[in-house]
């Protein structure tokens, strides 16, 4: 049983997973993906629950622990006693099938990737790539969340985030490249708001292609918009500057403006 409450743009939902509970049994097929799709993060009030990632990573979570769990992995309740959670990140959509919630909604896209990350993984190896890349997700996910977003999906190198406003949208990519600045990574970003095939663990639609066009276009550091973005935050405070009318494959050509300042 899961109950939700909605506190304007937060979600709230307290979780009670009787014993026996399984997500790749019980919330699998309702999902139709592999794994659960969605970061938790809240905190265990009653029972316990084990989470194993595909990795091979395993945590078992009980009374009073505090949870932060990423995107892709399954879960299930141990013991005889049935688990009961808070969680704060993950309970708009949690448990509703693809086919329930895809819809075509208003969304305001986040594209970012690392700069030079090929030649970066080389220098570093594979083991140590991966841990670096993990860190990276984690704390872009941390800003994702704080901005009110929703990581739709890591890309490599990169992820893909979904926000219900521009300047949200705007504010991440920035505030992503500034948590990993310490990691020696630099990121790009674009942003585009648009029309998009939302689901639980995809967005589709011309808006999420041009968003990546955007992104692709950017240097070491920068934020890309588009036209419609800078048009939807005049007044903002935020400042731009232009960046001409460049041929995006497969769209045309677009106005895109870097952002240069953010109150």
């Amino acid at each position: 049983m899961v109950e939700v409450v909605e506190l304007d743009d937060v979600v709230v939902g307290r979780m009670t997973y009787e014993p026996g509970w399984r997500w790749s049994v019980d919330i699998k097929p309702i999902a139709g993906t592999d794994l659960c799709e969605y970061h938790h993060l809240g905190v265990t009030l009653a029972g316990r629950l084990r989470i194993a990632m595909p990795d091979g990573l395993e945590l078992e979570l009980g009374p009073g622990d505090i949870f932060d769990i990423p995107v892709g992995h399954d879960a299930w309740v141990v013991g005889d006693e049935a688990w009961v959670g808070v969680d704060f990140a993950a309970m708009r959509t949690f448990g509703r099938g693809s086919a329930i919630h895809e819809q075509q909604v208003l969304a305001s896209i986040l594209f970012t990737d690392v700069v030079d990350s090929t030649a970066l993984a080389a220098r570093l190896g594979a083991t140590a790539w991966r841990e670096l890349i993990a860190e990276h997700n984690q704390r872009a996910q941390r800003v994702i969340d704080r901005f009110q977003g929703r990581l739709v999906k890591t890309t490599g190198d990169g992820l893909l985030g979904q926000f219900d406003g521009s300047e949200r949208a705007v504010r991440a990519g920035l505030g992503i490249g500034e948590t990993v600045r310490d990691l020696d990574l630099l990121i790009r970003a674009g942003v585009h708001t648009g029309e998009v095939q939302s689901s639980s663990d995809d967005l589709r639609g011309l808006a999420v292609h041009l968003a990546a066009r955007i992104m692709a276009l950017a240097g070491p550091g920068e934020v890309l918009v588009s036209g419609t973005v800078r048009d939807l935050l005049e007044g903002s405070g935020i400042g731009f500057e232009p960046r001409g009318t460049p041929e995006l494959k497969g769209i045309g050509p677009r106005p895109i403006f870097a952002v240069t300042s953010i109150p």
